[in-house]
């Protein structure tokens, strides 16, 4: 009977323990929470908007929005001609690279062997003007017709042709706006400028 009794006993036997429990127990928490927001925020933070005057966020945010994605030229420039693959890789892979939308996918000779016998100027007049669900130029309108010639090259012989590479001549560059004059020709002296008017006499 007295090991059932030491059994039930319980460790706390005096006021004086009590009151240390009760105690303990409200402090250790309580302590345990202050040490964990002391370790979670001692690093150095600064709040939201701190950095908003920095040189580089001050940039970010007067940045024209256009300037994202688009590469600006200048329109007097002459225009740089791409090779037909160059075409290829940034306008017609996107289709004929996997055969989208029934598209002949390029290195298919199967695909591409009625097509190429409908021969070269067919080949390219479908791709200038669009065919089916191939929009004119393969949706890109600043090519000009004398890059699409080179790809059709390069794609059909990809797949299976022999066409010839055609010669690539620029577009003719059109006279500035007000330039009435005809440039020299080559070896011909610029013309003289006009006099000017002799001054009155005093």
């Amino acid at each position: 009977m007295s090991s059932a009794q030491h059994e039930h006993e319980s460790a706390i036997k005096t006021p004086k323990q009590l009151i240390a429990a009760v105690v303990a127990g409200f402090l250790v928490p309580i302590v345990c929470i202050v040490l964990l927001v002391q370790y979670v925020t001692n690093g150095q933070k600064t709040g939201a908007g701190s950095d908003s005057q920095n040189p580089e966020m001050v940039a970010a945010r007067i940045k024209p929005v256009a300037d994202d994605g688009f590469t600006f030229r200048d329109a007097n420039t002459p225009k740089q001609l791409q090779s037909g693959e160059e075409v290829f890789k940034s306008t017609c892979a996107a289709c004929h690279a996997a055969g989208v939308a029934g598209a002949p996918k390029v290195g298919d000779e199967g695909a591409w062997k009625a097509r190429i016998a409908e021969g070269y100027d067919t080949l390219v007049s479908h791709a200038i003007n669009g065919l089916r669900a191939m929009p004119p130029k393969g949706g890109n309108p600043d090519l000009d017709d004398v890059e699409i010639q080179p790809t059709v090259v390069y794609m059909a012989n990809q797949s299976g042709a022999k066409f010839k590479e055609p010669e690539v001549k620029a577009p003719a560059a059109a006279p500035a706006a007000g330039d009435g004059a005809a440039a020299p020709a080559a070896g011909e002296a610029p013309a003289a400028a006009p006099a000017a008017p002799a001054a009155p006499a005093k």
